[in-house]
């Protein structure tokens, strides 16, 4: 037997449940992360936090606005997702331009040394392997969540809109 479909209310409900929650998370997580650069004298990491965080701002705006029965809180949704995204693929791209292993050398032990130079490789080489490895992980991971995000806001328009509807016509 096939499932009914999911109500518009509810529709509503789960789509305000996941922007507050995805919102804090970005705002708060991103903020933390420029709060630490700024401590540490990164400026542009403190710009990259501060520019990230952002995005869980225009979320939680959006989010505010479908709350008060503005429609135009999903296109809101969606371009917090995309801004999200650009952002963050910007940032990795940067990154991953402008290498700098320093901060990396601190991490690595004597018996890693060792192990690094009897595979061959030199601590350069291993250090720039492992950073190039991350960023591009990061950006493939923020590439699947963030699209995935901004996709599921996008199909939820209609029901969202017809949820909204509703509660206008209920008010009435």
């Amino acid at each position: 037997m096939q499932t009914p479909p999911i109500l518009p209310e509810e529709t509503l409900r789960r789509v305000l449940r996941i922007a507050r929650l995805d919102g804090m998370s970005v705002l708060v997580v991103a903020g933390l992360f420029g709060l630490l650069s700024a401590v540490v004298h990164d400026h542009g990491g403190a710009a990259v936090g501060l520019l990230i965080a952002g995005a869980g701002a225009v979320e939680l705006h959006g989010a505010g606005l479908l709350r008060a029965g503005d429609g135009r809180g999903m296109s809101w949704l969606v371009g917090s997702q995309l801004y999200l995204l650009l952002s963050v693929l910007g940032y990795a791209a940067l990154r991953l331009t402008h290498v700098d292993l320093e901060p990396m050398r601190m991490l690595v032990t004597e018996k890693q040394r060792l192990v690094i130079t009897e595979a061959g490789l030199t601590e350069d080489q291993f250090l720039g392997t492992i950073y190039s490895m991350t960023y591009a992980v990061f950006a493939v991971v923020t590439l699947i969540y963030q699209g995935g995000m901004s996709i599921y806001y996008h199909r939820r328009r209609a029901a969202v809109s017809a949820a909204l509807a509703q509660l206008v016509a209920a008010e009435e």
